[in-house]
């Protein structure tokens, strides 16, 4: 995708009348993570952008969905100019958004909306483009669930409306769903499934959380902040303030990421709703097909559909994208799999050649196997068995792993039976984040 000139401020208010406008160089802008502003009493503070403020829009424009539906206006007329406003009409605007959420404005807030209408103006237009895909899955969850509509811009700070996002402390899908939380509202996920993925069922799950949240604190900013945190620290944070139940009150004693999560979620209803004042185009949307969906009973394998019924592999994944293999496990549990509406008749005429086609290479877990029972024709005493492997283990000089995506620190202490404390102790780790692809000493 060709690189433009994007448009930012980064100034403070002021004095000055009219629309102010600065160009920035996109490859000159430097990619920061965190935003400084100063407080009441002019002390100077930092808080860490959402994760996902950082995706770069080529990733956005990787998955299947947005290379198959979504592409550029060449239409649009719009400069891609960002426009700078006097701080009362961001106010009047905020005001006039039909949200039973308080959406109040402050500075903090004001650098959101400029990281969004500025740096990250192109991902905005791929949000808006995105958002005809998902807006109507997560307004539904949320109607069921009798919540604001305005939360269906939770997903926009969340994953940018990347639907295989991945954290990297592990938490998936649109919504971001830790595993913990996943399973306890009800998302299947094993080593062949993934619920947290599927954007119909992750929504239900994330509205009936939001739910549970608001009956604990009857405050829907507590309720978005506990949403990226937890519970427990806000009510840590609670506690610090004397019992004041008010984000903006609890506001200095919980993490940086919150504090800049409520900012960010009223800044992204901002900017999702005044995207033409800023001069950002939507891209255009050609709506996928129809789909339908048919019960497996039996393991399938997504290669064995895209062959028999001449499907698009890419295009299975992306109708079923809780299916982390590529395998719907209709042994385990009766499990749905999701088709183009004008495909389903051919697979059904054609069930058993899909199921046939290549199993034995696709399936080679085996359901019964012989135990060699061969006499060796050597052996080892178990002392001297114990001296080589001493040795071997003196002369190995320690191990290493390399982290994968979305991989923690306990997992992988699990995994290599030790502890939390000897990984950061061979390493040099004093907290928990560990970024993805470094090599890890784990004895």
């Amino acid at each position: 995708m060709k690189k433009k000139t994007i448009l930012m401020t980064i100034a403070l208010f002021l004095a000055s009348q009219g629309i102010r406008a600065q160009v920035v160089n996109e490859e000159d802008y430097e990619e920061e993570n965190e935003i400084t502003v100063t407080d009441s009493q002019g002390e100077e503070e930092v808080i860490e952008f959402p994760e996902a403020m950082a995706f770069e829009l080529d990733s956005l424009l990787n998955h299947y969905m947005s290379k198959n539906y979504l592409t550029e206006d060449n239409d649009c007329r719009m400069k891609d100019v960002n426009p700078v406003f006097e701080k009362e009409v961001y106010i009047e605007r905020l005001r006039r958004l039909p949200s039973v959420i308080e959406l109040p404005y402050n500075e903090v807030v004001q650098k959101f909306i400029d990281r969004y209408s500025g740096r990250l103006r192109h991902s905005v237009s791929y949000m808006l483009g995105a958002s005809n895909f998902y807006m109507p899955i997560f307004e539904e969850a949320l109607e069921t669930y009798g919540l604001p509509l305005e939360l269906k811009y939770l997903p926009v700070i969340e994953s940018a409306l990347n639907p295989t996002a991945v954290s990297r402390v592990g938490a998936t899908g649109l919504w971001q769903f830790m595993l913990t939380t996943g399973k306890q509202y009800g998302l299947n996920v094993n080593s062949l499934v993934d619920e947290r993925r599927d954007p119909l069922k992750s929504s239900y799950a994330a509205a009936h959380y939001l739910s549970d949240l608001y009956k604990i604190y009857g405050d829907w900013s507590l309720v978005i902040a506990a949403y990226n945190c937890g519970p427990d620290n806000i009510n840590k944070a609670i506690h610090r303030a004397k019992g004041v139940k008010d984000y903006w009150q609890i506001y200095p004693y919980l993490p940086k990421e919150t504090r800049g999560y409520v900012p960010a979620f009223i800044a992204a209803n901002y900017i999702m709703n005044y995207y033409c004042e800023h001069n950002i185009c939507p891209m255009v949307t050609r709506l996928p097909a129809k789909t339908d969906t048919v019960m497996i009973n039996k393991n399938l394998h997504l290669e064995q559909v895209a062959a028999v019924c001449n499907i698009d592999i890419e295009q299975l994944r992306a109708l079923n994208p809780s299916y982390r293999r590529d395998i719907v496990p209709g042994l385990t549990a009766l499990s749905p799999l999701r088709l183009p509406q004008t495909e389903v008749g051919r697979f059904i005429d054609r069930e058993d050649s899909v199921y046939n086609h290549r199993a034995d290479e696709l399936f080679t877990r085996r359901a019964l196997v012989a135990v060699n029972d061969d006499t060796p024709s050597y052996t080892f005493s178990k002392r001297s068995s114990k001296k080589s492997s001493k040795k071997s283990r003196r002369s190995s000089g320690g191990k290493t792993v390399t982290i994968r995506q979305g991989q923690t620190l306990s997992e992988i202490a699990k995994k290599n039976h030790t502890t939390v404390a000897k990984l950061r102790r061979l390493n040099g780790i004093k907290g928990t984040n560990i970024r993805a692809g470094k090599k890890l000493r784990v004895r």
